[in-house]
């Protein structure tokens, strides 16, 4: 994985995918703990979040990026300008999952990075008989071939939510005086049942 040097007081995340597949959802339950199920088009939004640890100002901000397809300068100009990725896709349909290979070819080419930090997420976990897209498939598409990380949450059911922003954050060495304020902040929430088996990876640790 991509690690910066130094640490980061300061980190851009943004999140990638086709249209419907929770991108907004996922934020909004990350940042307010709050769950919507009507869908609005997203052209882009950016949320900022700032921690203070230890005296120091540590600044996240979350890109949300719209689904469409007919803004692709935007889209280059928004992974240009951030650090890490989330791309994310709807268990329930496969064509998403496909849109998620087409971005991080993408990725790689603006980049120029062979192992930019990107963490693959599959929503709508909740979808239960309508699945398209096995989790076997997907873990091991990413994480042994794509040597990225992976995660199937459920923004409605709130499951595994925060797990994809400590691995984004995890990837993009934010000091580790982080790790208390993003604990402080996953005791608020309900306790989370992992919903992909553990790997033995050389580059995996634990944020808190």
């Amino acid at each position: 994985m991509s690690l910066g040097v130094k640490e980061k007081n300061h980190v851009r995340l943004v999140f990638l995918g086709a249209a419907g597949v929770g991108k907004t959802a996922l934020i909004r339950r990350f940042l307010m703990d709050t769950f919507e199920s009507k869908h609005r088009r997203t052209v882009e939004e950016l949320h900022s979040k700032e921690y203070e640890v230890s005296g120091a100002t540590v600044k996240v901000e979350i890109l949300d990026t719209s689904g469409s397809y007919s803004f692709p300068a935007m889209r280059k100009l928004s992974i240009q300008n951030s650090d890490a990725f989330a791309l994310v896709y709807a268990v329930d349909d496969a064509e998403s999952f496909e849109s998620v290979k087409s971005l991080r070819e993408e990725i790689l080419e603006v980049k120029e990075d062979k192992f930019p930090p990107i963490v693959v997420v599959g929503n709508k976990a909740e979808s239960g008989s309508e699945r398209q897209v096995p989790v076997e498939d997907a873990l091991s598409l990413v994480e042994l071939d794509w040597n990225s990380r992976f995660v199937e949450t459920s923004a409605k059911d709130n499951e595994n939510v925060l797990e994809v922003f400590r691995e984004l954050l995890q990837q993009v060495n934010l000091p580790s005086r982080l790790s208390p304020a993003l604990c402080k902040r996953r005791e608020t929430l309900p306790k989370e049942q992992a919903l992909r088996p553990p790997m033995n990876k050389t580059n995996s640790c634990s944020v808190c």
